[in-house]
């Protein structure tokens, strides 16, 4: 009977541990979860107020008094929003194009095909993953100011089209692959290329998604890069994020209309919001099929 009463004993501070450590982590990320998208709530809430609302409240408030969607209206109808946003458009598709087709290749060649030096050059190549972007940027830009590609898209693809983490990552995803397969395949005759299209690049499928969608959304995010090349230059041929920067500024009086950009800015990044609902799932299950061997 003791023993009974206390097992059930056990079993109730077992069970209240449980209860009190779910609570404890639950209660964590919900404090996380509040504390990431509450910049985005802002964002929105500052896009829905007026410019008289914005100036006069202080401390700003969480809800606008009135709600102005015209903002959204106003910002798309800016003058030069949709110039920018074609620029993002076309940048990002042919910068993520060019860059997956890279990386497969140069991906394919460092796991399966053997030539001399192999090691030693993709060894370097990691070893540039240490070398801060910075200076790339600063070495980039004198390459291009000495070929005249400012001021056009070339430049605005071209210098950060391989990525050594993506080929890194691919690499990794192909290596996996049984050589048997391949092995099989050069005895009935089967080309290189032809295998890697036809069977490598289907099984790797996920780790190509993931990369394409990271990619996607570097191009779409960048700031640095099309801001230095452009300076001085073409402001056309500058990307969205950098019009964001400066826009909805009145020149005479240098006021900013900060609910007008706020809602450029949650125009702009809707379309990343979408990809990452809707494929977060591809993006989990790459990464996690190139970091597993076997």
């Amino acid at each position: 009977m003791e023993q009974a009463l206390e097992t059930e004993k056990v079993l109730k501070r077992q069970r209240a541990w449980r209860i009190t450590s779910k609570t404890l982590i639950y209660t964590f990320l919900v404090i996380v979860a509040i504390t990431t998208l509450f910049p985005f709530y802002w964002m929105i809430n500052t896009s829905l107020k007026s410019l008289t609302d914005y100036i006069n409240q202080n401390p700003q408030t969480f809800f606008p008094t009135e709600i102005h969607f015209e903002n959204y209206k106003n910002a798309v109808l800016n003058a030069n929003f949709v110039d920018y946003l074609l620029n993002t458009i076309i940048v990002g598709i042919t910068s993520t194009v060019l860059g997956i087709i890279v990386t497969i290749l140069a991906a394919f060649a460092f796991a399966k095909l053997h030539f001399k030096g192999k090691d030693l050059l993709f060894t370097l190549l990691l070893a540039t993953m240490m070398i801060p972007g910075e200076l790339f940027q600063i070495t980039n830009l004198i390459t291009v100011m000495k070929l005249g590609w400012n001021n056009s898209f070339i430049v605005l693809i071209i210098p950060f089209l391989v990525s050594v983490f993506y080929i890194y990552l691919l690499r990794n995803n192909f290596m996996q692959i049984p050589n048997e397969l391949y092995l099989a395949a050069k005895v009935d005759g089967t080309s290189d290329m032809k295998y890697l299209w036809k069977v490598m690049v289907p099984l790797a499928m996920p780790t190509i998604t993931s990369i394409t969608i990271l990619k996607l959304m570097g191009s779409w995010n960048s700031y640095i890069w099309p801001r230095l090349v452009n300076v001085g230059g073409a402001r056309t041929m500058r990307l969205i994020a950098n019009w964001l920067m400066v826009s909805f500024t009145d020149e005479g009086t240098s006021m900013t209309h900060y609910p007008m950009k706020m809602a450029g800015v949650f125009i702009v990044s809707l379309p990343l919001f979408i990809v990452f609902i809707f494929f977060r799932k591809y993006i989990m299950k790459g990464v996690s099929r190139s970091g597993t061997k076997g």
